[in-house]
């Protein structure tokens, strides 16, 4: 119902021959991207949720991971991500993989702003909403320092994801991983401690 409603909205002030092509999950997306470049197709705009039904087989566990591969074989595609997601750890992990031309908070966003916002981006406009920034402004404010992969990693934790199977969905060596949650515990809670107690601290934040 939700692609569909945005297939609504956008028909109306599609330009000519525009061809809308769906994907309900992540192996949906991933079939459909082996088809573009199979038949030499570029995307020209790809809106993106973050929570799509992940594809196992292939490594792909979310929006971002599909972001990533349109981004990385089409790279004159613009990327909107729409999502319910605003939690700082997510925001930041999108801004410093994919970059998105724009990011939104489904809480943002109406039927009437929708289009505005569409055809901002296809003129070169760059469009991130109010709670996104709040979210990004959230680490600049707390000065907190690493990258993408960080991010995931509390991010993963926060959901029940084991230490020992993070590597499952990280492209990283557990001994890697586990000096990365060293890191990021020395910056939350400012020493050792329990994965329990980075959460907690992570919560107290705001991060998730």
């Amino acid at each position: 119902m939700t692609v569909d409603g945005y297939v609504s909205l956008l028909s109306p002030i599609a330009e000519g021959g525009q061809q809308f092509h769906l994907a309900y999950s992540c192996k949906d997306a991933y079939m459909l991207l082996l088809e573009f470049q199979q038949n030499d197709i570029t995307p020209d705009i790809a809106f993106l949720d973050l929570n799509l039904p992940p594809y196992e087989e292939e490594s792909i566990f979310s929006g971002i991971d599909v972001a990533l591969l349109l981004r990385n074989n089409f790279p004159s595609c613009k990327l909107i991500v729409i999502s319910m997601h605003k939690e700082p750890v997510w925001v930041d992990q999108i801004f410093k993989n994919i970059n998105p031309e724009g990011f939104i908070s489904k809480n943002d966003i109406n039927y009437e702003s929708f289009p505005i916002v569409y055809k901002s981006i296809l003129n070169g406009e760059r469009y991130i909403s109010q709670s996104i920034v709040e979210a990004q402004n959230l680490f600049l404010k707390k000065n907190i320092q690493w990258d993408a992969f960080d991010s995931k990693i509390l991010q993963l934790l926060s959901e029940g994801v084991k230490t020992r199977n993070l590597p499952t969905y990280i492209a990283l060596s557990l001994s890697t991983i586990e000096k990365r949650k060293a890191n990021i515990k020395r910056q939350i809670i400012f020493g050792d401690g329990s994965d329990k107690e980075l959460l907690d601290a992570a919560r107290k934040l705001g991060l998730f």
